[in-house]
């Protein structure tokens, strides 16, 4: 017995598969406490969310602007029969309703100017922005003739404007609209829509107006993150964008126009000019309104990759990291003869493990930058001082150094890029396996020893 264990314990230590077998499943074990790490990765990430979330609502959240809208009053009749007990006999009734009309503007010019700055709590960050919006433009001569309504059942004296938005709370401004030579407030009425209504009082001038081009003129103050979107009520809308945010994404049903569109360190400007032609539904509505977001266009003012999502990003690489750094170690071990005990490789695969750990921790309190060379500059001077003493020399340490400096290196430029990364981290990938392969060549994997 003691005879077959002396076997066994010759051949765990000097036997080339069992070693790959031992360092298999070593990494496989090492996927235990990197997967601890990408939970608090996740957590802490929901976390930011949270908190960016709860910033945002205080602040103001996404602003989606539809209007100005002219909604007009009428009346409409229908006729229902009842049965006369006295006459003994059916009757019909004539029975008055209330609906309305609601016209769109022929020309909308949108001017709107984004001036975006960061809120903060604790150690959570939130972009936030600040933006004064300028609508104007002309509805045209108003007729109920194309719904065959009788002018007699207009009531032209209650006509008001509507104005929708998801946003609320973000209103810094008291809301006037000029609408030729009226004026008036809007204000708050109650609805469950998705937007919410503005509405202003019934315009009893309107008749004298209603029979020519009436123009309009809108100014807001609001208070929004995350995005600014319109939706494009207007025969013809244009609209134009200014801000100081870096990073804008144009998104919703319609792209700026070419060439208008110019983003630099220092902000981005975009011009858009949607026609009735390009979306469909009609200037004029009878009975509702219908919900119309899925036509709005806009700006999101996104950060392109924070921290949490870098560090996210650099953990999936976790793997391969330690599965590269264990295979260096067991190439050295077989040129060198000298004998690694399952216990350091489980030892430096920890001190791997400890890296994310580290940059997550670090990098809520500093750049990711600073705390990528940080975390990677600690893990690398450990595994080289702990190397040192396995192999006794400083040749081997120094080539365990390089190789993982520049595997670090070699992610830390992954995740920075966004559109070639894949490319990137491909052709990275082949040349470690062309690497390791050219290194290998010369190993007799059939021996023994």
């Amino acid at each position: 017995m003691e005879q077959q264990k002396g076997k066994f314990g010759n051949w765990l230590r000097n036997s080339i598969t069992a070693k790959l077998l031992v360092i298999g499943i070593l990494a496989l074990i090492l996927l235990i406490p990197l997967s601890f790490v990408k939970d608090i990765i996740y957590e802490r990430s929901l976390r930011q969310s949270q908190v960016i979330t709860e910033i945002n609502q205080k602040w103001g959240n996404e602003i989606l602007l539809s209007g100005p809208i002219l909604k007009i009053p009428y009346h409409y009749y229908t006729e229902v029969k009842e049965y006369d007990k006295k006459q003994e006999e059916m009757i019909t009734k004539r029975e008055e309703h209330l609906s309305y009309l609601y016209y769109f503007p022929d020309q909308l010019d949108i001017d709107a100017k984004v001036e975006t700055k960061p809120l903060e709590r604790s150690i959570y960050k939130s972009v936030v922005y600040h933006s004064q919006l300028k609508l104007e433009g002309y509805f045209p001569k108003i007729s109920s003739e194309e719904f065959e309504i009788p002018t007699e059942d207009v009531l032209w004296e209650k006509a008001s404007i509507l104005v929708k938005t998801s946003n609320l709370k973000g209103i810094k401004s008291q809301l006037e609209i000029q609408l030729g030579s009226l004026s008036t407030q809007l204000m708050p009425i109650y609805n469950q829509e998705n937007l919410k209504t503005l509405q202003s009082e019934a315009i009893a001038k309107f008749a004298e107006v209603k029979d020519e081009k009436i123009p309009f003129q809108l100014h807001l103050d609001m208070n929004g993150s995350k995005s600014l979107k319109f939706i494009p009520i207007g025969k013809t809308t244009e609209a134009k964008m200014t801000s100081n945010w870096p990073s804008p994404s144009f998104d919703g049903n319609f792209l700026p126009e070419d060439g208008s569109r110019e983003i630099t360190e220092n902000g981005f400007k975009a011009d858009w000019k949607i026609l009735q032609i390009n979306r469909q539904f009609e200037q004029s509505f009878k009975g509702n309104l219908p919900d119309l977001t899925q036509f709005a266009f806009g700006t999101n003012l996104i950060i392109p990759v924070d921290d949490y999502q870098k560090t996210d990003r650099t953990a999936k690489y976790g793997f391969m990291v330690i599965s590269l750094t264990l295979i260096v170690f067991f190439l050295i071990q077989l040129m060198s003869k000298i004998y690694i005990h399952p216990f350091q490789y489980l030892m430096i695969g920890l001190a791997l493990v400890m890296f994310y750990s580290l940059l997550i921790s670090i990098s809520e309190h500093a750049t990711y930058f600073k705390a990528y060379l940080i975390a990677g500059s600690s893990v690398l001077v450990l595994i080289g001082i702990y190397s040192r003493f396995i192999f006794k020399n400083i040749k081997f340490p120094l080539l365990i150094s390089c190789s993982l400096a520049a595997v670090y290196s070699f992610i830390y430029v992954i995740i920075q890029l966004e559109n070639y990364a894949l490319l990137i981290g491909s052709i990275g990938l082949f040349m470690i396996l062309a690497i390791i392969m050219f290194a290998s060549r010369k190993i007799d994997w059939s021996s023994a020893s």
